[in-house]
């Protein structure tokens, strides 16, 4: 069994968002497995299906963001899934937009909703980060997460979505090792330095 928790923020207000990334690929994983029944457990929209002859746990806390391990822990153990199977998806500011990062494990990196998870006794999740980008210089960092991207970068944070949806189907399959090694950006390689050209020899 896995729980796979999206993060953000309760409200129409904050539908598009982009502090409600975690949201919205929870919606496309929804909308990919015909999930349509949701029930409130738990200061959480829950919905249970099978993918692949697993249960799988699709969660939403309506705790508002910085207090979202209020639903993720309890929810956590009341179901007994272990750590490393509950699947967190979340904004990040120093990912390029829509580009996604998977990691076992790591720090809240200033996140108040990982914060929260942590304080509610859930660290050793695994984490689907998604890039929202850093505000542009001297806008305010609430400001740029709580308001929706201008149309230039639609496309991109849009594609990003659906690219975290895949890689959480293809964990959910191949394995979070394997899923890493297949889904996360690959590093570019340096080019070689070009050996200097050997003199020419004289006969």
């Amino acid at each position: 069994m896995h729980m796979i928790v999206g993060l953000g923020n309760p409200g129409r207000e904050y539908e598009n968002s982009k502090h409600n990334t975690g949201f919205r690929v929870i919606d496309e994983l929804a909308a990919c497995w015909d999930v349509t029944l949701w029930q409130h457990k738990m200061d959480a929209l829950v919905a249970q299906t099978m993918v692949n002859g697993e249960k799988i746990i699709l969660v939403k806390p309506q705790t508002f963001m910085n207090n979202s391990g209020q639903a993720v822990g309890p929810l956590m153990r009341w179901y007994k899934i272990d750590e490393p199977d509950v699947y967190v998806i979340y904004d990040d500011l120093d990912l390029a937009v829509g580009r996604i990062r998977i990691r076992k494990t790591g720090s809240d990196g200033g996140h108040n909703g990982i914060k929260s998870l942590f304080a509610n006794g859930c660290s050793q999740f695994t984490r689907f980060r998604i890039g929202i980008g850093r505000p542009l210089p001297h806008h305010d960092v609430v400001d740029h997460v709580l308001t929706p991207f201008p149309e230039e970068l639609r496309k991109p944070y849009e594609d990003g979505l659906k690219a975290a949806a895949k890689a959480i189907e293809g964990c959910l399959v191949l394995g979070v090792d394997t899923g890493m090694n297949r889904y996360n950006p690959k590093k570019k390689k340096k080019k070689a330095a070009e050996a200097p050209a050997e003199p020419a020899k004289s006969e």
